[in-house]
């Protein structure tokens, strides 16, 4: 337990983790109108360790760590257990399709701002110790940027042993840094009274709402407490909170708002200026390294989000690159890596300092946060059959919360907030375009498809010539009769003597055990259809599953068995469902797809594949 929660911190607190590097800074940033009185502080400093309670402590590692998928987290797995609790004949079931979506691509938006975001405000403690050195802050935030996005083909397995060590110090010295600014001015403490906070929103309002934008920066983060239950569980991650991130993050939070008390000019940049000169570069390294660590956590959940949604049907094949052979979770994309890396570099150059980006930062977090809220809802009532009102009772707080917060983020839509939506509104239409076009090749494929039962019932009236040897034919769920295995009757006019038809399902779900993975049929005369079932976490890996088929009477020699691929050309037509643009979208991602021999494992020199043009 000990050894999982260690761990838990160093991946799973790397971003919230960070947050006092430029919270409070942004709070009480001239554009805010915010005056650096006594109250104000005891109410922003209220409002930032309530809102900790209410919302990480309560809503995430309470209540959303329980809407677990078979033990897995984030956002992709939370759509797909709202999907199976609702099931597809609901009214309800495509609208939260849609919600799912939007969520994921928030959550890619908000991976990008994140790495930038955090790296700058770490180098530009910088500035604050030697204001000559601010013009280096962005040439050298993009050193470290590109760095570490260079080296990601080489897994984290070798510097992830450190992560958790250097992130208990960061918080250590969180609480140390703290607690030395409380014992200056213990009235800081009265912040613990909420009253604070509620008077704080009543007397100021307008000003408070537009200051609520710039409070959730302390939540943000909150996402990769669900997102990375799966490599954890949920007791150890629920532990590091409340005996370590939680009562670190509030001290150091309570010591700048103290700070802020005595040293008003000290609001150029509380977190830097807590103990003085000499403390800054010391600060400015260990900052470094931390917002190197939550960098690296949103990428590695970029990965992981888009594994799950390619399992899914929402996004086409890609390479995937397993960095670990000992943690199947450890990989690596090369596409998703330097798209999002362009990404941050354009953030980096476009805003050039934290806090402009603080204006796009947050908006698409806050945004995950409210579709979270609302998927969790269909959850519990459908999914463990909770009663409506208690329902609407536990959800209906959060989503107010979440209401509030995403709508003081809208309105720094043209100050910034622009950037993360609209990477993720490209991001949403690329996957529904993919999720849209397959269900039309499918339907396509569904409709000119022959019978495969029929077809070899008069096939073996008169049966072809048998030679030596296994065909493995892969096959769609409504391809009928594999377009390869027509192409070799018509053209080699011969049939391997044991025939062997595979289809690959999809479920909603992360694991499929092995005792469940493989369903063979007897299709008589040596033939056969074995049915692989795949969560969203599971690895495709067709000769593996073709060896869980031994218990079954059917072995696999590798040198006697020949896989044959219908390598399908998706070609767009006119009102063929989609808008042009969007089926021409479609079609170029089809082209781009990683190819099919190599995504399921196959060995290359086993491979026959056959052209075929289908049309959406």
């Amino acid at each position: 337990m000990s050894a999982l929660t260690l761990a838990a911190i160093g991946i799973v607190y790397g971003d919230i983790g960070t947050s006092p590097l430029y919270t409070m800074q942004e709070v009480f940033d001239h554009k805010h109108g915010l005056s650096l009185t006594p109250e104000n502080i005891l109410g922003i400093v209220s409002l930032i360790l309530w809102g900790l309670i209410f919302i990480v402590s309560l809503k995430y590692v309470t209540l959303v760590l329980r809407a677990n998928n078979r033990g897995e987290g984030g956002i992709m797995a939370l759509a797909a257990l709202t999907l199976e609790s609702v099931g597809k004949n609901s009214k309800m079931y495509f609208p939260l399709v849609i919600l799912g979506v939007i969520g994921a691509s928030l959550f890619y938006g908000d991976g990008v701002v994140t790495p930038a975001m955090t790296v700058l405000s770490a180098i530009e403690g910088i500035k604050v110790a030697t204001p000559a050195l601010k013009p280096f802050v962005v040439p050298i935030t993009l050193v470290i940027l590109i760095a570490l996005y260079a080296v990601q083909s080489r897994g984290t397995a070798t510097i992830g042993k450190f992560f958790g060590p250097v992130m208990v110090l960061w918080f250590a010295v969180l609480a140390a840094m703290g607690i030395y600014n409380i014992l200056r001015v213990p009235a800081i403490l009265e912040a613990f009274n909420p009253i604070h906070a509620l008077e704080f929103l009543y007397y100021h309002r307008w000003a408070a709402f537009i200051a609520l934008g710039a409070v959730v920066l302390a939540f943000t983060g909150s996402e990769a407490l669900y997102a990375d239950m799966g490599h954890f569980g949920a007791k150890p991650i629920r532990t590091a909170w409340f005996l370590i991130v939680f009562p670190a993050l509030g001290l150091n939070y309570l010591g700048q708002g103290a700070l802020l008390m005595i040293e008003p000019t000290a609001v150029s940049n509380p977190f830097f200026n807590q103990l003085g000169d000499w403390s800054i570069y010391p600060l400015v390294v260990l900052s470094t390294m931390a917002a190197v660590i939550a960098s690296q956590a949103t990428i590695s959940g970029a990965f992981s989000m888009t594994k799950q949604a390619i399992s899914l049907g929402f996004l086409p094949r890609m390479k995937i690159i397993h960095t670990s052979s000992k943690e199947i979770g450890q990989i690596y994309i090369p596409v998703v890596n330097w798209l999002q890396l362009a990404a941050v570099v354009g953030a980096v150059i476009g805003f050039g300092s934290a806090s402009n980006l603080a204006s796009a930062y947050g908006i698409a977090n806050t945004g995950t946060m409210l579709v979270t809220s609302i998927l969790t809802f269909f959850v519990i009532r459908y999914g463990w059959k909770y009663n409506l009102a208690l329902c609407i009772a536990s959800t209906s707080f959060f989503l107010l919360i979440d209401i509030s917060l995403f709508s003081s983020n809208a309105m720094k839509f043209f100050s910034g907030g622009w950037f993360p939506i609209a990477l993720g509104f490209g991001i949403c239409v690329v996957m529904l375009t993919w999720r849209r076009g397959r269900s039309l090749v499918f339907d396509n494929l569904k409709k000119h498809a022959i019978p495969l039962e029929e077809f070899l019932e008069s096939l073996f009236i008169s049966p072809p010539v048998r030679v030596a040897g296994t065909a493995v034919f892969l096959r769609g769920e409504a391809d009928g009769v594999p377009h390869a295995l027509l192409h070799n009757l018509s053209h080699n006019k011969i049939l391997h003597e044991r025939v062997v038809f595979i289809t690959l399902h999809n479920r909603e779900i992360p694991w499929v055990p092995f005792s469940e993975r493989i369903k063979v049929t007897d299709l008589k005369n040596n033939c056969f259809q074995v049915d692989v079932y795949y969560g969203f976490k599971n690895e495709p890996d067709i000769p593996n599953a073709l060896a869980l088929c031994a218990p079954f009477g059917l072995e696999f020699e590798p040198l006697e068995t020949s896989y044959f691929i219908s390598r399908q050309t998706i070609i767009s037509s006119p009102g063929g469902g989609m808008a042009m643009w969007r089926e021409g979208l479609f079609v170029t991602m089809s082209r781009n797809a990683r190819d099919a021999a190599d995504y399921y494992q196959i060995p290359s020199n086993r491979v026959i594949e056959v052209g075929a043009q289908v049309e959406i």
